[in-house]
């Protein structure tokens, strides 16, 4: 086996790494896997195929719980995307009403009349854009307001943090990560019993 902090080779009957001294019985346990697991179908895109509506949309709120996506993040960039959408709507009836100035010098009157209007295409995207502003604004922050409070309403005893308990033993509290489990056990004894006697 190798050992996963110094990488040095050693016997697979052994517990602790003769030269650093880390636990090789915990890292040999931590890479088993349980005989006779069988495969989860739950976990897979297959059996997303045949969640419900219901299913699926308490997937969807778990996943975004988990990445950090909270409500008034979409808020955000709801509104981030109506302001790019309604600057893009800009762009391009002022690209339109340019371009077809210039179209429209060169064509015959009636034609002049239609090319010169092209430009308002541009105002589909810019109301698009305005809509999304005006939703993350108002509408999303009602529903931003509404999630907290249900969120404070349903809060049950884990979400409380309770006391905390003792945290998992560390040796290099207690041996320096330069010493060996089997180099000079005796100096850092003599050294310890200086410690204490003081």
């Amino acid at each position: 086996m190798l050992c996963p902090r110094c990488a040095s080779n050693q016997n697979d009957d052994i517990k602790f790494c003769t030269f650093c001294g880390a636990n090789l019985q915990a890292v040999r346990e931590a890479l088993e896997v349980p005989e006779g697991k069988k495969f989860d179908w739950s976990n897979t895109w297959v059996a997303e195929m045949f969640m419900s509506g219901q299913a699926q949309e308490i997937r969807k709120r778990e996943m975004e719980r988990q990445l950090g996506i909270t409500p008034e993040v979409k808020r955000y960039n709801e509104i981030k995307a109506g302001v790019i959408c309604s600057c893009v709507g800009i762009g391009v009836s002022v690209f339109l009403y340019i371009l077809m100035l210039g179209i429209a010098a060169q064509a015959t009157p009636q034609d002049a009349q239609v090319l010169s209007r092209v430009w308002i295409a541009g105002v589909i995207p810019f109301m698009v854009g305005l809509a999304l502003i005006i939703n993350g604004l108002v509408v999303s922050k009602k529903m931003v307001e509404i999630m907290e409070r249900q969120r404070e309403e349903t809060k049950t005893f884990e979400d409380v943090p309770g006391p905390r308990g003792l945290r998992p033993a560390d040796t290099n509290e207690f041996i320096p990560a330069n010493m060996s489990v089997t180099d000079q056990t005796t100096r850092h004894l003599e050294n310890a019993e200086r410690k204490v006697n003081r």
